[in-house]
């Protein structure tokens, strides 16, 4: 019998390394999309403000009228867009829409710049980088379930969200306090949570689109994660001009 069982068992070890090795560069794949949705979100929010700020007239062209609004919502658009459309794409056009989105999320967030200093804004971003990091590799690597963690979070963004709202007509700078420190735990249980739904989702695709299409969408999720925990540090720790 052990003759026998000498195959099988080196199929299996060899079939977990493949799935493993494929996990590792799905996983990549991923990152790298975040990564480049980064940084183009960085470059594109940094040169527009250079841009906006340079003249009265462009400044006011763009903050003194409806296209503040239409910037400020657009991201949301390319969100639902890819959420529920993806499947109908190809994934060459799911890439175009997923950068499109990095696109417009800089420019709604190049006031940040006229806001904020230049040292504090590199400031977050490094200990948003370095809490991202962390979380999302606890994800990966627990063998614990989170799903009943998630949900939690859900709800609680679900409050979160609410609580902004109202806070637009309180303005309370003790509500935005607790609002920015809430979030921030949310959303770094949100990396946690995502990385480890997103490592699921590789063994629940099939095929060479599905996988593509999978690393976009993780991508997206882990991308709102960095933006969104970058953005309540940054209202907790920025430094105003």
């Amino acid at each position: 019998m052990a003759e026998f069982d000498r195959p099988t068992i080196a199929a299996r070890a060899g079939t977990a390394a493949a799935i493993d090795e494929g996990l590792r560069s799905y996983m990549l794949r991923v990152y790298n999309y975040m990564g480049i949705g980064l940084a183009v979100t960085g470059l594109v929010a940094y040169f527009f403000n250079q841009w906006v700020m340079s003249s009265e007239a462009v400044f006011n062209a763009v903050y003194g009228s409806p296209l503040m609004w239409v910037i400020a919502l657009s991201p949301l658009a390319f969100v639902l867009v890819l959420s529920f459309g993806i499947q109908k794409m190809s994934v060459g056009a799911a890439q175009l829409t997923f950068w499109a989105f990095a696109t417009v999320m800089g420019l709604s967030l190049s006031s940040i710049f006229a806001v904020y200093t230049d040292a504090s804004i590199a400031k977050v971003f490094f200990i948003t980088a370095a809490t991202f990091g962390a979380m999302s590799l606890w994800g990966y690597t627990t063998k614990r379930d989170l799903t009943g963690m998630g949900n939690f979070l859900f709800m609680g963004l679900i409050g979160l969200i609410i609580a902004m709202v109202v806070n637009i007509f309180l303005a309370s700078t003790m509500l935005e306090f607790a609002i920015s420190a809430v979030g921030v735990l949310i959303f770094v249980g949100l990396t946690a949570y995502d990385t480890q739904k997103i490592k699921e989702s590789y063994h629940e695709s099939f095929g060479a689109e599905a996988l593509a299409k999978g690393a976009i969408m993780g991508a997206l999720r882990l991308y709102l994660d960095f933006i969104n925990l970058f953005m309540m540090l940054l209202r907790l720790f920025g430094n105003r001009e």
